[in-house]
């Protein structure tokens, strides 16, 4: 992410959490797909999918609230959109904590190199997110 943005940098990384989200909730998928897991992963795996398309579509109507100022962003909005960026991250670090779960606990995952190579490959992606919210976060 550019920190150039100056204004609009409360839609940028709006715009940011908009994509990550939607990414982690399209990896729950893609883990479920990609190898046979026990019931009780693929059940959380299903309820994390939930959660994640919540936020992401929680984070989309603060994308419209601040699009719909006019990118006149009030003190108080921002503020908000700084808590749900921090709610956004916390959220990330426990799909990341439970990716690795997976990793360690799965015996369909532990034979699967394959399944190991994606699992890490979302988690770093996830990582990534969790770079650029801190970021922001640590700038104010």
């Amino acid at each position: 992410m550019q920190f150039y943005y100056g204004g609009q940098m409360p839609l940028r990384v709006l715009d940011e959490a908009e994509f990550w989200k939607e990414q982690e909730a399209e990896h729950t998928v893609v883990i479920r797909e990609l190898v046979d897991l026990e019931d009780h992963f693929v059940k959380t795996l299903k309820q994390w999918e939930d959660v994640l398309e919540t936020t992401h579509q929680h984070v989309k109507r603060f994308i419209e609230s601040v699009a719909r100022s006019n990118y006149h962003v009030s003190h108080a909005l921002y503020q908000q959109v700084l808590e749900l960026v921090s709610f956004c991250l916390q959220e990330s670090q426990a799909f990341i904590q439970f990716c690795r779960q997976i990793k360690q606990e799965s015996s369909a995952v532990s034979g699967n190199h394959t399944a190991k190579v994606v699992i890490n490959h979302i988690i770093d992606e996830s990582e990534y997110f969790i770079g650029i919210a801190q970021t922001i976060l640590y700038e104010q």
